[in-house]
Protein backbone atom coordinates (compact mmCIF):
# COMPACT_ATOMS: atom_id res chain seq x y z
CA UNK A 1 0.00 0.00 0.00
CA UNK A 2 2.98 2.17 0.18
CA UNK A 3 4.03 2.32 -3.14
CA UNK A 4 0.28 2.21 -4.21
CA UNK A 5 -0.02 5.65 -2.08
CA UNK A 6 3.35 7.03 -3.84
CA UNK A 7 2.41 9.48 -6.89
CA UNK A 8 5.86 8.52 -8.53
CA UNK A 9 4.90 4.82 -8.34
CA UNK A 10 2.33 5.64 -11.31
CA UNK A 11 4.42 7.98 -13.39
CA UNK A 12 5.18 4.89 -16.10
CA UNK A 13 1.08 4.30 -16.31
CA UNK A 14 0.34 8.19 -16.57
CA UNK A 15 3.28 7.90 -19.41
CA UNK A 16 1.73 4.37 -20.91
CA UNK A 17 -1.98 6.39 -20.71
CA UNK A 18 -0.38 9.35 -22.79
CA UNK A 19 0.35 7.35 -25.45
CA UNK A 20 -2.95 5.55 -25.54
CA UNK A 21 -4.73 9.06 -25.56
CA UNK A 22 -2.44 10.25 -28.09
CA UNK A 23 -3.04 7.47 -30.25
CA UNK A 24 -6.78 6.93 -29.90
CA UNK A 25 -7.48 10.70 -29.71
CA UNK A 26 -4.53 11.65 -32.63
CA UNK A 27 -4.80 15.90 -32.38
CA UNK A 28 -7.98 15.86 -30.27
CA UNK A 29 -5.39 14.64 -27.56
CA UNK A 30 -4.35 18.36 -27.63
CA UNK A 31 -7.54 19.11 -26.44
CA UNK A 32 -8.04 16.07 -23.82
CA UNK A 33 -4.53 16.13 -21.72
CA UNK A 34 -4.45 19.95 -21.09
CA UNK A 35 -7.68 19.37 -19.61
CA UNK A 36 -6.20 16.81 -17.63
CA UNK A 37 -3.72 18.95 -15.81
CA UNK A 38 -6.44 21.82 -15.61
CA UNK A 39 -8.88 19.16 -13.81
CA UNK A 40 -5.92 17.71 -11.81
CA UNK A 41 -5.34 21.35 -10.92
CA UNK A 42 -8.85 21.78 -9.78
CA UNK A 43 -9.32 19.11 -8.12
CA UNK A 44 -5.86 19.35 -5.78
CA UNK A 45 -7.12 22.88 -4.98
CA UNK A 46 -10.72 21.98 -3.39
CA UNK A 47 -9.11 19.53 -1.91
CA UNK A 48 -6.25 21.15 -0.45
CA UNK A 49 -6.35 24.59 -1.12
CA UNK A 50 -10.39 25.17 -0.13
CA UNK A 51 -11.89 22.15 2.21
CA UNK A 52 -8.46 20.89 4.22
CA UNK A 53 -8.00 24.14 5.57
CA UNK A 54 -11.73 25.08 5.90
CA UNK A 55 -12.82 21.84 7.64
CA UNK A 56 -9.38 21.59 9.32
CA UNK A 57 -10.16 18.24 10.80
CA UNK A 58 -6.67 15.78 12.25
CA UNK A 59 -5.45 12.92 10.09
CA UNK A 60 -6.22 9.72 12.15
CA UNK A 61 -2.50 9.81 12.56
CA UNK A 62 -2.33 13.17 14.11
CA UNK A 63 -5.59 12.55 16.06
CA UNK A 64 -4.08 12.37 19.92
CA UNK A 65 -6.61 9.27 20.69
CA UNK A 66 -5.85 7.29 17.67
CA UNK A 67 -1.63 7.64 16.81
CA UNK A 68 -0.22 5.50 19.32
CA UNK A 69 -3.07 2.64 17.96
CA UNK A 70 -2.09 3.27 14.25
CA UNK A 71 0.99 0.79 12.94
CA UNK A 72 2.14 3.82 10.49
CA UNK A 73 4.78 2.67 7.68
CA UNK A 74 8.24 4.18 7.33
CA UNK A 75 6.65 6.99 10.10
CA UNK A 76 4.52 8.26 7.30
CA UNK A 77 1.90 10.65 9.08
CA UNK A 78 1.05 12.97 6.03
CA UNK A 79 -0.21 16.48 6.89
CA UNK A 80 -1.91 17.54 9.82
CA UNK A 81 -5.37 17.78 8.56
CA UNK A 82 -6.84 15.48 6.39
CA UNK A 83 -10.51 16.11 4.93
CA UNK A 84 -10.53 15.46 2.01
CA UNK A 85 -7.65 13.30 0.77
CA UNK A 86 -5.87 14.96 -2.13
CA UNK A 87 -4.85 11.61 -3.34
CA UNK A 88 -8.66 10.45 -3.52
CA UNK A 89 -9.69 13.45 -5.15
CA UNK A 90 -6.86 13.69 -7.87
CA UNK A 91 -7.59 9.82 -8.88
CA UNK A 92 -11.12 9.69 -9.39
CA UNK A 93 -10.98 13.08 -10.83
CA UNK A 94 -8.91 11.98 -13.54
CA UNK A 95 -11.08 8.30 -13.65
CA UNK A 96 -14.18 10.27 -14.02
CA UNK A 97 -12.81 12.41 -16.49
CA UNK A 98 -11.50 9.74 -18.70
CA UNK A 99 -14.66 7.53 -18.67
CA UNK A 100 -16.84 10.58 -19.71
CA UNK A 101 -14.75 11.40 -22.89
CA UNK A 102 -13.21 8.17 -23.85
CA UNK A 103 -15.74 5.39 -22.89
CA UNK A 104 -16.50 5.07 -26.79
CA UNK A 105 -13.16 4.79 -28.39
CA UNK A 106 -11.50 3.53 -25.24
CA UNK A 107 -14.24 1.43 -23.36
CA UNK A 108 -11.81 -0.85 -21.14
CA UNK A 109 -10.12 1.86 -19.44
CA UNK A 110 -12.93 2.63 -17.44
CA UNK A 111 -12.37 -1.33 -15.76
CA UNK A 112 -8.71 0.11 -15.18
CA UNK A 113 -8.85 3.76 -14.48
CA UNK A 114 -11.74 3.07 -11.72
CA UNK A 115 -10.00 -0.13 -9.27
CA UNK A 116 -7.01 2.01 -9.78
CA UNK A 117 -8.31 5.18 -8.09
CA UNK A 118 -9.92 2.69 -5.77
CA UNK A 119 -6.91 0.84 -4.77
CA UNK A 120 -5.53 4.66 -4.70
CA UNK A 121 -8.23 5.65 -2.20
CA UNK A 122 -7.44 2.87 0.17
CA UNK A 123 -3.89 2.97 0.56
CA UNK A 124 -4.81 5.95 2.18
CA UNK A 125 -7.06 4.87 4.65
CA UNK A 126 -5.01 1.46 5.02
CA UNK A 127 -1.48 4.18 5.76
CA UNK A 128 -3.25 5.60 8.54
CA UNK A 129 -4.02 9.07 7.38
CA UNK A 130 -7.15 9.36 6.33
CA UNK A 131 -10.73 8.24 7.45
CA UNK A 132 -12.77 6.40 4.65
CA UNK A 133 -15.13 10.13 4.93
CA UNK A 134 -11.89 11.44 3.58
CA UNK A 135 -11.78 9.37 0.10
CA UNK A 136 -15.45 9.02 -0.35
CA UNK A 137 -16.23 12.17 -0.29
CA UNK A 138 -14.15 12.91 -3.22
CA UNK A 139 -15.02 10.52 -5.09
CA UNK A 140 -18.60 11.96 -4.74
CA UNK A 141 -16.58 15.56 -5.61
CA UNK A 142 -14.61 14.49 -8.57
CA UNK A 143 -18.38 13.73 -10.68
CA UNK A 144 -19.14 17.50 -10.95
CA UNK A 145 -15.85 18.25 -11.92
CA UNK A 146 -15.41 15.57 -13.94
CA UNK A 147 -18.42 15.99 -16.27
CA UNK A 148 -17.66 19.89 -16.19
CA UNK A 149 -13.86 19.22 -17.84
CA UNK A 150 -15.85 16.55 -20.42
CA UNK A 151 -18.00 19.13 -21.26
CA UNK A 152 -15.22 21.46 -22.07
CA UNK A 153 -13.70 18.87 -23.78
CA UNK A 154 -16.82 18.43 -26.20
CA UNK A 155 -17.44 22.17 -26.76
CA UNK A 156 -13.73 22.59 -27.40
CA UNK A 157 -13.38 19.62 -29.82
CA UNK A 158 -16.62 20.64 -31.78
CA UNK A 159 -15.23 24.06 -32.22
CA UNK A 160 -12.15 23.23 -33.30
CA UNK A 161 -12.07 19.79 -34.67
CA UNK A 162 -15.57 19.79 -36.25
CA UNK A 163 -16.74 17.04 -38.15
CA UNK A 164 -17.01 17.91 -41.89
CA UNK A 165 -19.33 16.37 -44.07
CA UNK A 166 -17.47 13.56 -46.54
CA UNK A 167 -17.46 14.02 -50.11
CA UNK A 168 -19.97 11.79 -50.95
CA UNK A 169 -22.73 14.02 -48.55
CA UNK A 170 -21.68 16.85 -50.38
CA UNK A 171 -22.30 15.74 -53.83
CA UNK A 172 -25.83 14.65 -52.60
Amino acid sequence: MWWASQRVTWVPSYAALLVVLGRSFGRRAWVLVPLIAVLILASDQLASGLLKPWVLRLRPSHEPGLASQLHLLHGYRGGLYGFVSSHAANAFALAFYLLFTARHRLPWLAWVLLPWATLVAYSRLYLGVHYPSDVLVPLLLSLPLAYGTSRLYAGAVARWFPILPTRSAVET
